[in-house]
């Protein structure tokens, strides 16, 4: 296991996991860290990932080599589906090796990478793998995206559950509030969510994703810096706070 890998996924598809890994991203990448951004698998295109452009343009870069040459995403298939019956029906199988080695070259040539799942934790790669158990087996600590919106509640705690029963670490949560229609239901929902998490044994930030303006950005920016995750954007703190002392 990489310890400078942290995986991106979701309560469900659609739930926001590309938004949320490309602008933490992309915080990390203005701050000067050395970010990278892998996704495991996309179906319902081709060539590609869709999301790796999204990622690339919330990062504010263009596309890269290891894009244009399928490093970035190993697995693309066009029928959309779960990624265990697109890569059926394209005559594939998806190959945790595959996925491995390039995680490991993307860990070894940047500062952090943060891998993207596809649909939600227990979405199967292969009809015997659930993207949550490939996860737990490497050991890498997880980002989840959760949302306001109807079946949420129950959503998330189904998955933190997963994640707790095999040991995931959990890093933080990021709040989806996108076509929200009421902020009464929408704040009530993010603080069970977050009680919950602690009875998990979770005790991490809930931040929510900036839906637009400067505050909201500037806020989730102040937030995702406050995680961490880069250990070169730590190490380049300590230093500054050692020379002014």
């Amino acid at each position: 296991m990489s310890g400078n890998v942290v995986m991106v996924s979701g309560i469900d598809t659609g739930i926001g996991k590309t938004w949320a890994t490309g602008m933490v991203a992309g915080v990390l990448h203005r701050g000067g860290c050395r970010v990278m951004t892998l996704k495991l698998a996309q179906t319902g295109c081709s060539g590609i990932a869709d999301d790796i452009r999204e990622h690339r343009k919330l990062m504010g870069l263009p596309l890269l080599p290891l894009d244009l040459n399928g490093l970035s995403c190993p697995y693309v298939f066009p029928y959309p589906a779960s990624p265990h019956l697109a890569a059926q029906l394209a005559g594939r199988q998806i190959d945790p090796v595959v996925l491995d080695r390039a995680a490991d070259q993307l860990a070894a040539a940047f500062d952090m990478l943060f891998v993207e799942g596809a649909g939600g934790l227990m979405v199967p790669l292969r009809r015997e793998l659930l993207f949550i158990d490939y996860l737990a087996a490497r050991g890498y600590p997880l980002l989840l995206v959760t949302s306001s919106r109807l079946g949420s509640i129950n959503h998330t705690l189904l998955s933190l559950e997963a994640c707790a029963n095999r040991g995931i670490e959990l890093k933080a949560m990021f709040y989806n509030r996108f076509q929200e229609e009421e902020r009464l239901i929408g704040d009530d929902s993010r603080a069970v969510i977050a009680e919950a998490a602690c009875r998990y044994g979770y005790d991490v930030p809930v931040i929510d994703l900036p839906a637009g303006g400067q505050e909201g950005a500037e806020r989730f920016g102040r937030e995702v810096r406050a995680l961490a995750l880069c250990t070169s954007l730590r190490v380049h703190q300590q230093e500054t706070r050692t020379d002014k002392t």
